[in-house]
């Protein structure tokens, strides 16, 4: 059953759809379905175990992010498959990123400190560096053309979960692309909760900056907005470490993408994009 088919056997239809793909997403199929007079996105995706992504995970933190005000409602959800309220609006590139940042980065405070007073089920750690060491068994015993590299990304991830310590612990969505920021004209929306779960925050405003094209001066005013406070030489370098890892953690889920992906797209590509971003960056620590 090919995917247009899959969304019409819904059990929650009541009139006649209208169904269109929605250009990006690098994990996910995405559409969107006229419904008489309302129009939702239907997400397709699996459980992906090889990126640790559950969906059970994914709809509780969903209805989490909703209850704060910083997502859609999930309207409808069935194995495979989210129906999430349509929300008018543009979907931010990282220039939109940058210019919203006095926006985007109040919504990253309320994330990180709010979902988990309306979080249901087993609550999910994100933590970055078991991440790497489990892409790193994956791509070995899957036999990746990467794995020539994969000792020297090992002692390098070491060297970043030293320089990044000590931890603050928060619920994190770790997963800032740009494409998951939408902006309805007066207010900023995020998506895509498949990876959250509870980490330090800069992963999140490192990944904010790396996915984002941040200059250093954009970069320093994203992490003052945040702590709302000016910021340490010893304080950038924890979150230049944490940056560093989030490139590395890019790098490595598109090499087990390469292996594991049916979508079309060019993991090839994504991965030397991420993996020439993570040298320049470690060799700048």
């Amino acid at each position: 059953m090919d995917a247009i088919e899959k969304i019409k056997t819904l059990s929650i239809w009541k009139n006649d759809l209208t169904i269109n793909p929605l250009e990006g997403g690098i994990t996910n199929l995405n559409f969107l379905v006229n419904h008489g007079n309302e129009k939702l996105v239907v997400r397709l995706g699996q459980d992906i175990p090889e990126h640790l992504v559950y969906r059970s995970n994914e709809i509780n933190v969903s209805k989490a992010a909703h209850e704060i005000g910083v997502s859609p409602k999930l309207i409808h959800s069935e194995q495979g498959v989210l129906v999430l309220e349509f929300i008018e609006s543009e979907t931010l590139d990282p220039k939109g990123v940058q210019k919203n940042l006095e926006k985007i980065i109040p919504v990253i405070k309320k994330i990180h400190n709010e979902i988990p007073n309306f979080l249901s089920g087993q609550p999910a750690i994100f933590w970055v560096f078991h991440v790497i060491k489990y892409y790193a068994n994956f791509l070995r015993s899957n036999h990746s053309i990467h794995q020539n590299k994969i000792d020297d990304l090992l002692l390098k991830a070491s060297k970043l979960e030293k320089l990044s310590s000590p931890r603050e612990i928060v619920f994190g969505h770790n997963d800032f692309l740009a494409a998951n920021f939408l902006d309805d004209g007066s207010k900023i929306w995020v998506v895509d909760w498949e990876y959250g779960g509870f980490n330090d925050p800069l992963f999140d405003i490192g990944g904010l900056a790396s996915n984002n094209d941040f200059k250093q001066d954009l970069e320093k005013e994203a992490l003052e907005m945040y702590y709302e406070k000016s910021i340490s030489n010893d304080f950038l370098l924890k979150y230049d470490s944490m940056k560093t890892a989030s490139l590395l953690r890019e790098t490595m889920w598109s090499m087990v993408s390469e292996i594991t992906s049916k979508l079309d797209f060019d993991y090839g590509e994504y991965t030397q994009e991420n993996l020439s971003k993570f040298n320049d960056a470690f060799d700048s620590l």
